[in-house]
């Protein structure tokens, strides 16, 4: 069972597979970072110095009451808290990663399509089945009109 197990993970196919979630974790890491700390600040900066990260609604208050100015505060507290802000940095990253893996596949299907084929050079006599040049006005063999 070990061998099987061993010969099971050696595959090609398991390998690549391991080495793509290393890299797809790498890359959401990469594109987390990209949104907290680029994209994030800027936007949050035009709409009235707003950090997303801290827009939560509390349901319930912790034992220093309201208000809480951040949501690690809030959190301290022990307050419950609906955190909107952080889900709307997710929705941006899940934005830029399908729009970064559409990219990839689009370029990747652009790639392995195949080459146009070439125009016919031939075609087949209607009457007597015999192939002949696409420019033929009458069949070589049959000799009818085409």
């Amino acid at each position: 069972m070990l061998k099987e197990f061993r010969d099971f993970a050696m595959r090609g196919n398991v390998i690549d597979l391991a080495i793509g979630v290393i890299i797809g974790a790498s890359f959401g890491a990469i594109v987390n970072s990209l949104v907290k700390d680029i994209l994030m600040p800027p936007l949050g900066l035009l709409l009235g110095k707003v950090d997303f990260a801290n827009l939560f609604w509390v349901l319930k208050t912790g034992t220093p009451g309201e208000p809480y100015a951040t949501l690690a505060d809030a959190q301290a507290a022990g307050a419950v808290t609906m955190n909107y802000g952080l889900f709307i940095n997710v929705i941006v990253s899940f934005v830029i990663v399908a729009f970064a893996i559409f990219l990839l596949i689009r370029t990747v299907n652009r790639m392995q399509k195949p080459a146009p084929a070439a125009a016919p050079t031939t075609k087949e006599c209607p009457y007597c089945f015999t192939t002949i040049s696409i420019k033929a006005k009458r069949c070589p063999s049959c000799t009818s009109q085409l």
